[in-house]
């Protein structure tokens, strides 16, 4: 059985998938076989494997920073939000239905408590080690009974803790006193101690604070990891893009040629994989910065209408703020826009959707002769081909299938002027291609923008992901780190007063619930890496694993039972 870690948090956005990222690379350079986990993630951006599993991009971030190919095992189940109250369920890679949040927790979350515990002993039995990444706080009290992520799957497991903290939003040493003081005495003795993530200044200002942190908690500090500008490393949610902030707080290098070019994305709602604009981010003299108002368009030279979760609602919001009018001028005057997934939908001509939105036949912008029909089936692929002469490589996340009545052929889309529309995401991470679509851009804006030569945003992302690994060998404590990974958390750790009350039937405490208590040493040889079909799994009630009895709604009125708010990034 191999060793294990999970990187929890104070909160959302403390640095838990940068963390995991960067304790996998170091972990692989020094020689170790390891995989990185998340048995429940709530993101609009995914990504699609070699076997045409979905799973979260953060995932797939992780597995390349563990140089392993990325799998369904490594992120079993993934929620993509459809609105305030309701996601879609994705599950070992495939969708099986769409259920609100109070449905969620109540009671079909722990019922996939089997699926999550049987991938992660596949991974921990054909690799060394397996490092786990929480969701949200694992201090969220009121979601401790189903939860699957946290200290439910440390439980099982049997995994020490590392609580995360963002020093840069201020109150760290309140942070990991009171996630510590809210856990059970049952889960407080899986945390091991503390990583400060994002800190600026001088550490020796710091000890002080993380001494007195050790005197109350009895609970160490693994290291303190100062702040990095610029890593540009892929994020689990959309959501929380500012949209006024530059990508990824990426410095733009000087132009190659006389021009910058600016390109400008659409904020749409619901907005996913956002991340297929970080390899125009990563140009010399390209400048990207997210709008949400029709004047911001005007001094653009591309304009990037990117996907969506809601395609109907994302066309409704673009006509609302006037971006639609503004996108109609630009194709009629000849002015570059790209439209990628929902946004290449909101582009044509027509959307007939009876699944996302139910909203039937509605008119789409039409700059584009293209007609959208939603499928129940979502298409899921990783296509090869050509466009403008070089080779391009992409996935494809979507229900809405396009019926091309015209134009120039664009990958599975079109080219109608200086217009494109394609479903494929990360198109524009193959370098040729990207260096050759800027240049047909850059020509039709006007602009005397030259695209450098040598750009390869698989080098940039290789660098950053060794940027990763270097932080945690320079500033954390990786013997002490090891040990934890290899020996589980230290015996005799204090409890921190006053702590939650062990609740009854709480995930990770019942029979069976032993991911790490030698479960997968009986399965005699090492499981096939490649993801499982839900009916697969060896569950206790193999219908939990194909969605039955899970009582996933279906698309009509979600939502309608979540009557109180939820904090779905606790999920």
């Amino acid at each position: 059985m191999s060793g294990g870690l999970l990187v929890a948090g104070t909160t959302s956005d403390a640095g838990k998938s940068v963390v995991t990222a960067g304790i996998c690379r170091w972990l692989v350079r020094r020689g170790v076989k390891v995989a990185p986990f998340k048995a429940q993630n709530m993101s609009l951006n995914s990504f699609v494997t070699r076997q045409g599993a979905e799973i979260g991009r953060a995932q797939a971030m992780q597995a390349q920073a563990a140089r392993v190919e990325p799998t369904a095992l490594m992120n079993p189940v993934l929620l993509k939000p459809g609105g305030d109250r309701s996601s879609q369920v994705v599950l070992m890679g495939k969708p099986v239905g769409e259920m609100s949040a109070r449905g969620y927790h109540g009671g079909r979350q722990e019922a996939l408590l089997g699926t999550v515990t049987d991938c992660l002993e596949q991974l921990r039995a054909s690799h060394d080690a397996v490092i786990c990444e929480g969701a949200g706080s694992p201090a969220e009290i009121n979601l401790r009974r189903t939860d699957i992520v946290n200290m439910g799957i440390a439980r099982a497991a049997r995994f020490p803790v590392l609580v995360v903290g963002d020093i840069d939003r201020g109150g760290v040493f309140a942070s990991f006193f009171g996630t510590t003081a809210l856990l059970s005495a049952e889960d407080q003795a899986l945390v091991a101690g503390y990583l400060v993530n994002k800190f600026r200044g001088d550490v020796s200002l710091l000890e002080p604070g993380l001494d007195m942190l050790h005197g109350l908690t009895g609970r160490r500090t693994y290291g303190v990891l100062p702040y990095a500008h610029g890593l540009g490393i892929d994020e689990e949610d959309g959501l929380r893009v500012s949209l006024r902030g530059a990508v990824r707080e990426s410095v733009v290098a000087p132009p190659h040629g006389e021009d910058v070019l600016r390109v400008a994305v659409c904020a749409v709602p619901l907005m996913s994989n956002f991340t297929d604009v970080d390899a125009l981010a990563a140009e010399p003299g390209v400048v990207v910065r997210f709008v949400d108002r029709a004047d911001e368009l005007a001094d653009a030279d591309l304009v990037i209408v990117p996907g969506t979760r809601g395609t109907v609602k994302a066309l409704a919001w673009l006509r609302e703020r006037g971006l639609a009018d503004a996108l109609v001028r630009r194709a009629a005057e000849g002015r570059p826009v790209l439209g990628i997934c929902g946004g290449f939908q909101v582009l044509g001509e027509r959307i007939e959707d009876e699944v996302e939105s139910r909203a039937g036949v509605v008119d789409g912008l039409g700059v584009l002769p293209v007609r959208i029909r939603f499928d129940r089936d979502k298409t899921l692929a990783r296509p090869v081909g050509s466009a403008l002469g070089e080779p391009v490589e992409g996935y494809e996340i979507h229900h809405g299938v396009a019926d091309v009545r015209g134009g120039e052929p664009f990958l599975d889309g079109c080219r109608v002027g200086a217009v494109w529309g394609t479903h494929w995401h990360g198109s524009l991470e193959s370098d040729a291609f990207r260096r050759r679509f800027l240049v047909e851009v850059a020509r039709a804006a006007g602009r005397r923008f030259v695209p450098a030569p040598d750009t390869s945003f698989g080098v940039l992302r290789e660098e950053q992901l060794d940027r990763l690994g270097d932080l945690v060998e320079e500033h954390a404590d990786t013997d002490a780190l090891w040990r934890l990974i290899e020996g589980g958390a230290p015996s005799g750790l204090p409890f921190v007063p006053p702590g939650a009350p062990s609740v009854p039937g709480d995930v990770g405490t019942g029979a069976g619930a032993g991911a790490g208590a030698g479960g997968s040493a009986s399965r005699g040889a090492a499981p096939d890496p490649a993801p499982q079909s839900p009916e697969g799994l060896d569950l206790a009630g193999s219908a939990a694993s194909r969605g039955e009895g899970l009582d996933f709604a279906g698309s009509a009125g979600l939502g309608q039972e979540a009557e109180q708010h939820v904090d779905q990034e606790a999920l």
